[in-house]
């Protein structure tokens, strides 16, 4: 089956502009919370510009071992880096809740902004979820680069599939996933490299946030779009239900 992603993309846009809560409302919490933790997250394991400075002018005099003597005692402790990894494991599941905020609005299922919240009744195993993914990932593209992509593809609905199915261990919704995007890894892949000059928009300095303000709600609605295509389609072939 070919998805209509233009169609995909105008039914977004509408939601856009009718769901309530707000979508933008929903993108900007999550967003400020990226943008915010983003920071915090400079602050505890980052070097500030006067050392990088510092380090600069000392190896531009040859001075490398005073250089390396300044970047280790600038390096985060074992509590910062530690406070570090929680606050960006709580952004990740705060992310899966702004999906499932996405996937209610999408199918007109009452969403919530305590949505946003929701993953944290999951955190273990959506954590496990997404630590699977990322090491799966990493192995294929040990091999290359494209395998690797591939594989991330292969992975794009294990964690809709987890929100539609609690039930479901970690393991099974990747396999479920690998599943149910044989035949539209390309479309997939298609439909992000839409989004390349949204993106590129979105990296630039200062105006980049207010564009992720209506990026990241619209991007994610057209790909829990493309998921319920597919969910639906596999439906008739005795395929996904709606747990």
């Amino acid at each position: 089956m070919t998805i209509d992603r233009v169609l995909q993309k105008q039914k977004a846009k509408e939601l856009i502009r009718t769901a309530k809560p707000s979508l933008i409302l929903a993108g900007m919490i999550y967003v400020l919370l990226s943008v915010l933790i983003g920071w915090l997250s400079l602050r505890l394991t980052g070097v500030d510009s006067d050392t990088a400075m510092r380090v600069m002018d000392l190896v531009s005099n040859g001075k490398t071992d005073a250089a390396m003597t300044l970047i280790n005692r600038s390096m985060p402790g074992a509590g910062e880096s530690l406070i570090d990894v929680l606050l960006r494991l709580a952004l990740s599941v705060v992310g899966v809740g702004f999906s499932l905020f996405v996937l209610n609005a999408v199918r007109g299922a009452g969403p919530a902004l305590g949505n946003l919240l929701d993953g944290f009744g999951m955190m273990p195993r959506l954590l496990f979820l997404l630590i699977l993914e990322y090491v799966f990932v990493f192995l294929w593209s040990l091999l290359f680069v494209v395998p690797g992509i591939i594989a991330a593809y292969r992975y794009r609905f294990a964690v809709y599939l987890m929100l539609d199915h609690p039930e479901y261990g970690a393991m099974e919704c990747i396999q479920k996933s690998k599943e149910m995007t044989y035949g539209y890894k390309m479309q997939l892949f298609l439909l992000d490299l839409s989004f390349i000059l949204w993106g590129i928009a979105s990296a630039i300095p200062g105006i980049g946030y207010l564009v992720q303000l209506y990026f990241t709600p619209y991007r994610e609605t057209v790909q829990v779009l493309y998921y319920e295509e597919v969910r639906l389609s596999s439906l008739g072939t005795g395929g996904y239900e709606n747990g």
